[in-house]
């Protein structure tokens, strides 16, 4: 079983359990929901999967980037729907599918990331590669 992963960096700070429900009162109910299945399965299925897909550094990026509670939340909102997509099991081509299963997976998050690249900070960058590191270690 994996443990639960924190990230910090200088002052700033995300963690998994860091949203209370005071943070959350002004936050669109979909998001808030689409936001706890990311949690549950993001880890598991990565883990499953972060050896056999080019793309891993960019969901880790992308992940740390949406719980990272600087982000705004427009861009937390189209990052976690990307996140969604790559950890429900409903996807339009299955992702047992050798090769072509996770490419629309790997569209979904180039589309989300190109259109909020400015709010991905170099630190973001920084805890996906050393968590891809230990992922794959």
């Amino acid at each position: 079983m994996r443990r639960q992963r924190t990230a910090t960096w200088n002052d700033k700070s995300w963690d998994d359990k860091s949203w209370n429900d005071n943070e959350r009162s002004g936050r669109d109910e979909q998001l808030a929901r689409q936001e706890e299945t990311v949690r549950r399965g993001f880890w598991r299925k990565l883990g499953r999967l972060a050896a056999q897909i080019p793309f891993a550094e960019d969901l880790l990026t992308a992940y740390y980037c949406a719980f990272d509670r600087h982000t705004p939340t427009h861009v937390r909102a189209a990052l976690i729907g990307a996140l969604a997509y790559f950890v429900l099991p409903f996807d339009v081509v299955p992702d047992v599918l050798p090769i072509l299963g996770l490419g629309d997976d790997a569209a979904v998050l180039a589309g989300a990331i190109k259109l909020v690249w400015s709010h991905i900070q170099p630190e973001h960058r920084a805890a996906a590669r050393d968590a891809l590191v230990e992922l794959t270690s």
